[in-house]
């Protein structure tokens, strides 16, 4: 039961049809559209000014975000309050905000939109209140930023999916939605913890448990 096998005759030489990408082509007329003006980005490729816009706002958001959280480390820094874990807390918040801001500004470059720095409110100094405590206060404020953060997020991605703007969405999707409803998370347990502790001696406890990393 021997066989072999042997090429047909009339083997099919000719040229492919039905090719779907020329690049030779297609590639004419984006190189029309490469900018020769100076000061104009070369990298910019379906990138929308409601995009950029967008962005510009975001950077803004981060960085008053990021300047209420400075404030309130230097308020619970100070020496008639002495919460050094709580000063530790809202410090670490404050760098963390500025570096998203710092992420989008980068984010901003690479796709070719040109970052504007717009104003920072100046923020409150004193947190202290009568009936919660200056901890409690703090905490709350700081789930109320963090809310606020978010929902100005899905924003910059409604804006990204309404422009067809795939990259953004998976940026904003990818690097910060995620991170925000951990960080909601997070604050709503020290929120609902201080609420039980009152203002005595746990917030001292709750203080050193933030300055330890134990919470």
């Amino acid at each position: 039961s021997r066989f072999s096998v042997q090429a047909a005759k009339g083997t099919n030489t000719k040229s492919l049809t039905g090719v779907v990408f020329e690049p030779f082509e297609e590639v004419k007329k984006e190189m029309e559209l490469v900018p020769t003006t100076p000061f104009v980005s070369l990298a910019r490729h379906k990138f929308s000014d409601d995009s950029e816009s967008a962005i510009n706002d975001q950077i803004n958001v981060e960085y008053n975000v990021s300047y209420v959280y400075h404030a309130l480390y230097a308020y619970f820094d100070r020496d008639n309050v002495g919460l050094k874990g709580f000063a530790k807390f809202f410090n670490d918040s404050s760098l963390e905000e500025r570096g998203h801001a710092e992420m989008f500004m980068e984010y901003q470059n690479k796709r070719g939109g040109r970052v504007k720095l717009q104003s920072i409110l100046m923020p409150v100094s004193e947190f202290d209140h009568e009936e919660k405590g200056d901890a409690l206060h703090a905490m709350e404020l700081a789930l109320s930023l963090e809310k606020l953060t978010n929902e100005k997020l899905l924003k910059l991605q409604s804006v990204g999916v309404k422009n067809n703007d795939v990259q953004l969405v998976d940026f904003v999707e990818s690097e910060f939605l995620g991170e925000q409803v951990e960080a909601i998370k997070k604050i709503s347990e020290y929120v609902a913890q201080l609420r039980r502790i009152g203002k005595g001696h746990g917030v001292w406890h709750f203080d050193q448990m933030l300055l330890n990393d134990e919470v």
